[in-house]
């Protein structure tokens, strides 16, 4: 059984809602992580068939809710179907666990049907043990793996460098601006090591950022979204930060130093997919060239001869099967190492299908209290029809990926 949070959660997460939406979705929540605490514990304590209640009674609310219909919490039917999808696949564990091979292969059946997708899980699912040598079980999990990362990305259509639909023009902060030398100055960015070196200068700061604060992609921060309050907020509470505050961070040190840099948000094919993971951009004069680096994972990525890569140069390589190689800080919160098979072939195949960048970076570009006013823009594959970034778009990589001026 794999445990993930409804993707409501991201929603709310989200949006300014309304109160009483607000709390509806809470109330939402709040019955799913009670009746997920419940189901985990009596699996573990082998009560599967007492198991079975919690999460049929999941499945119920998914199936009668109409929350989808409030317009307002852009919450789609789809969003609801697939996390069926993963509470019916704990169902059909359930009944495996207890030797009903028809019923569980039934359930699960209609998880695959809802669009459940995690391959690997399937495959190596203990729960699902008695059901591996069963042809139904054979079939779906052919299905399930059509539906991997890696294969939709392989499958996707190809660019179009002749694409000549106008974009906004990408700015940068100059660093003399007084809003980031107040950055440079409070997080004594000069005194970071590495600094008559670009590439481990800019190493280091994504170090920096990784080790100063904590990532919670669950936590709703209140603050404004611009590198020394996301800082003293993480400092005051002790409440870790999203992948988007983080890379927020880390963008405002590098322009601070004189880096071009940007926030990039990778997302997925699905557009019931709401869990997406933002990360940075920054420019190399050494190398000529746009480097992927990852805050929440303190990461960024090689060839095989150890040359830092770019997000395009990742995904082409993952698209081509060609070799990747993760930097060996790469880790969650110092807590989890991440290794390049899940967060580059799994995590990141999905969220690389296509981007979306804010036209300008600077100082508290994304504030959620002054209103700042900055158009999105999105790179995506020829045909790709997806309206969740409703934006200037264009399917031309060399505009998007340009060099800075």
């Amino acid at each position: 059984m794999k445990r993930i949070l409804l993707a409501i959660a991201i929603v709310l997460n989200c949006c300014a809602l309304a109160k009483a939406q607000e709390q509806l979705l809470i109330r939402m929540q709040e019955k799913i992580n009670e009746n997920e605490r419940i189901f985990r514990e009596l699996i573990q304590n082998g009560k599967y068939k007492e198991a079975e209640v919690p999460m049929l009674e999941l499945i119920n609310l998914l199936d009668t809710t109409t929350i989808y219909k409030i317009e307002s919490l852009h919450l789609s039917e789809g969003v609801l179907k697939s996390q069926k999808g993963v509470f019916q696949y704990d169902l059909a564990c359930c009944y495996a666990l207890q030797g009903e091979k028809k019923q569980a292969l039934a359930v699960l059946g209609k998880s695959v049907d809802n669009g459940y997708n995690d391959y690997n899980n399937m495959l190596n699912d203990g729960d699902l043990k008695s059901l591996h040598k069963d042809k139904k079980y054979q079939q779906l999990l052919a299905v399930v793996k059509e539906r991997m990362p890696i294969e939709v990305l392989r499958r996707t259509n190809a660019y179009n460098r002749e694409d000549d639909t106008a974009i906004p023009e990408f700015q940068y902060q100059p660093m003399q601006h007084p809003n980031l030398q107040l950055v440079r100055e409070y997080f004594r960015l000069d005194t970071i090591p590495g600094i008559g070196n670009e590439l481990e200068h800019i190493k280091n700061i994504l170090h920096f950022v990784h080790d100063n604060i904590r990532h919670n992609g669950s936590n709703r921060t209140i603050c404004e979204f611009d590198a020394i309050d996301i800082y003293n907020y993480y400092k005051a509470t002790g409440n870790g930060v999203n992948c988007r505050q983080l890379a927020i961070s880390l963008c405002d040190m590098y322009l601070a130093m004189g880096y071009k840099a940007r926030v990039v948000t990778c997302l997925s094919a699905d557009p019931n997919d709401y869990e997406c993971h933002v990360i940075n951009t920054v420019y190399s004069e050494t190398l000529h060239k746009w480097l992927y680096v990852d805050p929440t994972m303190d990461a960024w990525v090689m060839d095989e001869t150890g040359m830092m890569l770019s997000i395009a140069e990742v995904r082409e390589r993952l698209v081509n099967n060609m070799p990747l190689v993760l930097c060996e800080t790469a880790n969650w919160n110092h807590e989890s190492p991440q290794t390049e098979e899940y967060y580059l072939r799994t995590y990141m195949a999905k969220n690389l299908y296509y981007f979306v960048c804010k036209s300008r970076s600077f100082f508290n570009q994304e504030s959620i209290y002054r209103g700042t006013q900055n158009e999105d823009v999105r790179l995506v594959p020829v045909g790709f029809d997806n309206n969740n970034y409703n934006c200037a778009t264009t399917t031309n990589p060399d505009v998007f990926w340009a060099i800075p001026q």
